[in-house]
């Protein structure tokens, strides 16, 4: 049920904290109009969601957050984060996030590679000598390299729970594990199966090229550049007073797990974090989307984290409900993130975090500039279906919208000449401005048939509304006109100077009456 504003006032714990250094995108008012809007609804949207799943779960404590365009807009706690002290949950209680560790993993590798330290093509025995002559037991299988780790197709067998439970495992041990070698379960390059085991590799790789332990160059590389002064990598170094202890739910009753040190699995899911530290992160990564000229303020390049969506090409179908309806997915393993095309959303980055005694997930909408991030302290309890659902009830709600491009010279010099070919209703007004097919496809006759055509039902068409970029060399476009409104779509040849070797024009909106 929606929250009133007095129960607003009351239970609700709010923050609208800009993040330093990652600027919103677009222009600043843009950004804040967005932000106040989803501040300003987001209650009565997505609470009631996830107070449900705390609910239905028997979930001891949770947070969740909204980000949008830079800004930490919402965050909200239910529960506990200590069932003996009934400590509150917070923004700044500290949670493990488990596998959504990966993506700091993945980009502490892409930061090695992007300093020339190693490469992403090599064998994984080029760094990590305890694997060498490591094989699928056939002789023409090839040897894994670092991105068969990334991507999870190294071979290695799903190892869920196991993987979570040697979190702790000491640095000597996992040695002496590589030195024996583990079975395969294919050859590696044929089909992404997840490994936490692989990650945990990723790892010993990050500290043997770095020189440093794994979670010292983590801090270093990311954590202390993000200002995430409360995360990290070992629980018992963090005030007790602030960590959502670690609980399942077992024969009805909570069972408290035991906390678990930092070790040599640490790079596969040990990373502590709080929702006001997390979001940091979150709105950091956003930033990388769309590409653009400015300053890039790092700590790691936007294109180095856009790599992060770079899917591994063994898609897999699957499906979500919205509005009761199937809605299809079409899913791949980027780089400690699963990357989704979604029939509602369009591109999402999503991955999960499932540990004894916690669940965690965050969900980004790069297009839209907004992520949605849960923690929780009850194992697996993770909260996918909820991200989904409040995303969607954030979109059906008219809070999503997507960033628009910034027009190329090539498209704006287009445009401009479509806007000329309607106001004098033919195309040979500049004929510089077609490409060789233009004609050949359709004649200059026919179209100032249909130009005239769409004169006499909507009239002329003088105010523009934004243009929709898809790329440097398309757009959409709509013009509002006297009697209704049309619909544009510019496709630019591949040639120098740049031409128009499509454009269409429709009615959108038929004249009243």
């Amino acid at each position: 049920m929606p929250i009133n504003a007095a129960r607003r006032t009351a239970l609700a714990v709010f923050t609208a904290l800009t993040l330093p250094g990652f600027a919103a995108w677009p222009a600043p008012g843009a950004a804040q109009a967005q932000s106040a809007a989803v501040t300003a609804s987001v209650y009565e949207h997505t609470d009631p969601i996830f107070a449900e799943f705390q609910k239905e779960n028997h979930i001891p404590g949770l947070v969740y957050g909204i980000v949008a365009d830079g800004r930490l807009v919402h965050v909200r706690s239910f529960g506990v984060q200590d069932l003996k002290s009934t400590r509150r949950v917070t923004p700044d209680s500290l949670f493990r996030i488990a596998s959504m560790t990966k993506a700091f993993t993945a980009l502490s590798v892409l930061s090695l590679r992007d300093q020339g330290r190693l490469s992403l093509e090599a064998p994984v025995e080029t760094y990590v000598p305890e694997v060498k002559g490591w094989r699928y037991p056939s002789a023409d299988s090839p040897p894994i390299r670092v991105r068969d780790l990334l991507h999870h197709t190294a071979g290695f067998v799903n190892d869920d729970p196991w993987g979570d439970r040697q979190t702790a495992m000491p640095e000597e041990e996992f040695t002496q594990l590589l030195r024996t070698g583990v079975p395969f379960t294919r050859a590696p390059g044929l089909l992404m199966e997840y490994s936490n085991f692989g990650y945990a590799l990723l790892g010993r790789i990050v500290a043997n090229v770095s020189g440093q332990p794994y979670r010292t160059y983590v801090e270093r590389t990311l954590l202390q550049p993000l200002s995430m002064t409360s995360s990290g990598f070992e629980d018992t170094e963090a005030p007790a007073e602030r960590r959502a202890l670690a609980y399942r739910w077992e024969n009805g009753a909570w069972m408290e797990e035991p906390t678990m040190r930092h070790g040599a699995f640490g790079a596969m899911g040990g990373l502590q974090t709080s929702a006001t530290d997390y979001a940091r992160y979150v709105a950091w990564l956003l930033s990388a989307w769309p590409p653009r000229d400015d300053a890039d303020e790092g700590p790691i390049k936007r294109a180095t984290v856009r790599e992060l969506a770079q899917g591994s090409n063994f898609a897999w179908l699957q499906e979500r409900t919205v509005d009761g309806r199937p809605c299809p997915q079409a899913v791949t393993y980027g780089m400690g993130m699963r990357v989704f095309t979604d029939c509602e959303l369009g591109t999402v980055l999503n991955h999960g975090g499932g540990y004894p005694g916690y669940g965690s997930g965050v969900l980004l909408l790069p297009d839209y500039g907004v992520g949605l991030f849960v923690f929780s302290n009850r194992t697996y309890a993770g909260g996918s279906d909820a991200l989904w659902r409040a995303a969607s009830m954030l979109n059906t709600a008219g809070l999503l919208s997507e960033r628009p491009r910034p027009l190329s010279p090539a498209l704006s010099d287009a445009y401009a000449a479509a806007r000329n070919i309607y106001r004098q209703g033919d195309v040979l007004v500049d004929k510089s401005e077609l490409a060789d097919n233009f004609l050949m496809d359709r004649s200059a006759a026919n179209w100032r048939r249909e130009l005239a055509s769409i004169k006499r039902q909507v009239g002329a068409c003088e105010r523009d509304m934004p243009v929709f970029a898809r790329g440097a060399m398309s757009a959409n476009f709509r013009w509002v006109c006297e009697r209704g409104m049309v619909d544009g779509y510019l496709l630019l040849a591949p040639t120098t100077p740049t031409t128009i070797q499509q454009l269409r024009l429709t009615i959108a909106a038929p004249p009243p009456g």
